[in-house]
């Protein structure tokens, strides 16, 4: 299988990506936001919460300045949004560590 274009990383991502900058941010400062994840260290920030950070950089740069790195995150990002939205619990989901995950990487399943 071809590896995808960035053209095709950047329109999955923003496809996928469904919270703006500032509602990221916003969520990213909250106890929940930083109770969920795995922590790389088994302390400290959790991957989730750090990727939340970079996505927030990332959407908020021109499309010209993105570098490969960024694309490599969005298309990180992707991946991560298709495989835990399959994994969808039954019932309302607004109050669980399940969406407190997505949330931090920028999909609000409850939109």
């Amino acid at each position: 299988m071809a590896d995808k274009s960035n053209q095709d990383i950047y329109e999955n991502f923003y496809d996928a990506v469904n919270m703006q900058p500032k509602e990221l941010e916003e969520w990213l400062d909250t106890e929940e936001s930083k109770s969920v994840g795995q922590k790389t260290d088994g302390k400290g920030e959790s991957v989730g919460h750090k990727s939340g950070r970079k996505i927030v950089r990332i959407k908020r740069k021109k499309k010209a300045d993105l570098t490969q790195d960024d694309y490599d995150h969005m298309n990180k990002v992707v991946g991560y949004i298709n495989r835990h939205t399959a994994q969808r619990p039954d019932g309302d989901v607004t109050d669980t560590d399940w969406a407190y995950s997505l949330k931090n990487w920028g999909y609000d399943p409850t939109k």
